[in-house]
């Protein structure tokens, strides 16, 4: 990340541009206060390694606790139902 103040930025505008085409953030600043900010288009994700791997945790988990559906619907499994419905 870069940080500039206002004069330098419009003496610079073409480079930090560049800047931010190959992926750079530039902070643009007004007596130091940042003002503007300069984000490339095409941004790193915002959603962490980690918090993927949570979330695939998550989904798996479920998977594990859903009976497959070919042994829910069994020939066997619907017999014992009749079986215990009669």
């Amino acid at each position: 990340m870069q940080s500039v103040g206002i004069y330098e930025a419009k003496s610079r505008f073409s480079a930090l541009i560049e800047l931010v085409e190959q992926g750079e953030e530039v902070r643009i600043t007004r007596h130091g206060k940042e003002v503007v900010r300069l984000l490339p288009v095409r941004r790193r994700p915002v959603i962490t390694d980690e918090q993927i791997a949570r979330e695939l945790g998550q989904i798996d988990a479920l998977h594990a606790s859903i009976r497959p559906a070919a042994e829910a619907a069994s020939p066997d499994t619907l017999r014992r139902k009749g079986r215990a419905a009669a």
